[in-house]
């Protein structure tokens, strides 16, 4: 047995790694396809469908270190000659698809780790080192950037690996030489081989099929988050109390990891006076609009009809009188959530410089109470509990 290369033959770590990632390719494409098509309407479908999604996350990666050991097995050994280097058309397109389907082994599956360590939650990666990878943080533009980057890619290896095929057949029954049996156990008979291309066009072809692919990628995610963002306006209210900046999120824990994300456009009426001496020193209406929440990888799930149901229930509001407490204050009223409306009493924390408040609260709702996930009856997929965290800085006109 032959171990490397030679300048006519591949060795048996090459034939090896070849067939490894034929078969690791040959079961992703399914696996992908099968698991983005199961449904996620119940607690078994959802709990099916992470699976299905954690077992191609986990070989993708696999295929990741696959590709990158074998790309530096070739790189150190001689690389055997095209027996139909005399045909520069045939041979042309035969090394710019294999240039092609290189640059896809580390592309497709580093495209989907990127998007996976960007989104929170939803189908880990089964292995111990974390979900997490350096320099990439959660990010729902990176999540979406690097998941269309993937669909694109994916098209480009599908499209390589069938042509990387085709020629292998056209070799084998038509050429009937031994380009394929090279790939197979044993050493074939080979003539002298014809003499060999020297040119850096394929290389430069396939770089320019990848830029075009990558940047048709960026462009599909760029245009999604500007339909995104247009689709969540709100008027603008009159308000005693003027807020900077803030922020209205929330935590839900689905398949016992936590999933983190935000509303982007709220609006608040407040009236506040520190210095009444009345119990009730104000009133509060916030309104959400439900379609600009993101909610990482299960942002599009979190919107539809057995959740925030954004299609028919628009907005969320609460409406509360603000009252003196014993450790600070207390927000009491009404939260409406898709058509539902529920006392809500929200303690809060306030500190006030001059014409500047800043506000904070923390505080867990049932999601049950809103009709929200009512086709998931347990906790095994998608607790109860959905913790709420507000934080905004407000300031008022100044008294003359």
């Amino acid at each position: 047995m032959v171990l490397s290369n030679t300048e006519s033959h591949y060795g048996s770590v090459t034939k090896i790694f070849h067939w490894l990632t034929a078969l690791l390719i040959l079961s992703l494409i399914p696996l992908g396809w099968y698991a983005n098509q199961l449904p996620y309407e119940t607690d078994a479908e959802l709990a099916r469908k992470a699976w299905f999604f954690s077992v191609h996350k986990t070989l993708g990666v696999a295929t990741f270190f696959v590709a990158l050991t074998r790309i530096i097995w070739s790189i150190s050994q001689p690389k055997p000659g095209l027996l139909n280097a005399d045909k520069p058309t045939e041979s042309f397109a035969a090394e710019t698809v294999h240039w092609l389907l290189y640059a896809a082994l580390v592309i497709v599956p580093l495209s989907g780790w990127i998007s996976h360590a960007a989104a929170a939650g939803f189908a880990p990666i089964w292995w111990p080192f974390g979900q997490s990878l350096p320099l990439v943080s959660k990010s729902v533009a990176v999540e979406h950037l690097f998941a269309d980057i993937h669909w694109v890619a994916t098209k480009v290896l599908v499209l390589s690996l069938l042509l990387h095929i085709a020629g292998a057949m056209k070799h084998h029954l038509i050429d009937r030489d031994s380009t394929l049996r090279r790939m197979l156990p044993g050493q074939p008979s080979l003539a002298a081989l014809p003499a060999q291309p020297d040119s850096n066009l394929p290389v430069l072809a396939a770089v320019a099929l990848w830029l075009a692919a990558v940047a048709g990628g960026g462009v599909m995610a760029t245009g999604a988050e500007k339909e995104v963002i247009a689709a969540t306006a709100l008027e603008e209210v009159t308000s005693d109390w003027t807020v900077q900046e803030g922020q209205i999120a929330i935590t839900v824990t689905q398949l016992g990891s936590e999933v983190t994300g935000s509303f982007a456009d709220w609006t608040s009426s407040i009236t506040f006076d520190e210095s009444s001496a009345e119990q009730k020193v104000g009133t509060v209406t916030t309104t959400i609009a439900v379609q600009s929440l993101t909610l990482g990888s299960v942002t599009q799930p979190a919107l539809g009809a057995d959740f925030f149901d954004a299609n028919t229930f628009a907005t969320a509001t609460f409406e509360a009188d603000l009252l003196r407490a014993v450790d600070g204050y207390e927000a009491l009223g009404t939260l409406t959530i898709k058509g539902r409306s529920v006392p809500l009493t929200m303690p809060f924390s306030l500190s006030i410089a001059e014409n500047t408040a800043k506000m904070s609260a923390k505080l867990t709702l049932d999601r049950r109470d809103f009709g929200i996930g009512d086709n998931m009856k347990d906790e095994s997929s998608l607790k109860f509990d959905v913790q709420v965290d507000i934080d905004l800085t407000a300031t008022r006109a100044a008294v003359d």
